[in-house]
């Protein structure tokens, strides 16, 4: 994620970041250019055509008022989805210290304290991966038995808190917690499922395929028949007003596909890499 002062307005509009718009679709935007400048050559040159109407201009204004609110749904929605997904990883930052805490009152059990000291946050960095390709043993912090019961689950995350259920289930059989304990712990537990499963709702739940197809051919079809309307007002001027025209237009959308799946290392999907290690940090100075 980047890191930004919104107040450097200077900065920001002559930076050109790697994650700008133009960066992205600069291919598109020659073509679409080419295309346009062919639609005013062929009007103006070719095939010449009566003077637009104001009825057609009006035509052309009112589309381009639908599809600003198609876009505006479209970005609200991708946005909802990515304020979601913070607000899931926030709860984990919480529920990890919950649980550190209490363990840390808990018991004073060296072998005990180190598990769950690695295995709160091992949760919380096999979630990392698990939402994006996959889970990367190398970062959890495990033993060789603990590794090998692992690498034999498909769903390391849940795998992960079974084996903390595990331990606190032992506890209770010992008599080193109440039922009321357990109870408790066993809240915070949950809520770790609960905002993987969240996480995994946002991630394999997409935008559907027939609202995107239809948003972006309806776009093409808008800009590249944007010259048949101020060919004769423009000229040639026209396909840059066009081409500029869908450059405000799809970046929108290039915007919205980028942050509606928020997990990924896109430069503007959520910082979950320095989440995760900042809770290891906590955890591992809680149960210390």
């Amino acid at each position: 994620m980047i890191q930004y002062n919104p107040k450097s307005w200077y900065k920001l509009i002559f930076a050109l970041h790697k994650s700008d718009t133009i960066r992205i679709m600069w291919k598109e935007l020659i073509y679409i250019s080419i295309f346009t400048s062919l639609i005013a050559f062929i009007e103006i040159e070719v095939w010449p055509a009566p003077d637009a109407s104001e009825e057609l201009i009006s035509v052309y204004s009112l589309i381009g008022f639908v599809i600003s609110l198609l876009l505006v749904f479209r970005t609200n929605t991708a946005y909802d989805r990515w304020w979601e997904g913070r607000k899931r990883w926030g709860a984990m930052v919480n529920d990890t210290r919950n649980v550190a805490v209490k363990i840390n009152a808990l018991t004073k059990d060296s072998d005990d304290r180190d598990f769950f000291k690695r295995m709160i946050p091992n949760f919380v960095f096999a979630t990392k991966e698990h939402l994006r390709d996959g889970v990367i043993m190398e970062e959890l912090e495990l033993t060789p038995e603990e590794a090998k019961h692992l690498e034999r689950r498909d769903h390391v995350p849940a795998a992960v808190v079974g084996m903390m259920y595990d331990r606190l289930q032992t506890y209770k059989e010992r008599g080193i917690m109440t039922e009321a304990e357990y109870l408790t712990l066993d809240r915070n537990l949950n809520a770790f499922l609960d905002s993987l499963g969240a996480c995994e709702r946002i991630k394999n739940t997409p935008i559907p395929f027939s609202y995107s197809l239809f948003l972006k051919k309806f776009i093409f079809i808008y800009v590249a028949t944007l010259p048949l309307a101020f060919v004769n007002i423009f000229g040639y001027w026209s396909a840059l007003i066009a081409t500029f025209v869908f450059y405000v237009l799809v970046s929108m959308e290039v915007l919205a596909e980028e942050i509606e799946d928020p997990f990924g290392t896109d430069d503007n999907d959520l910082p979950t890499q320095s989440i995760s290690e900042r809770i290891r940090m906590n955890v591992t100075e809680i149960l210390t």
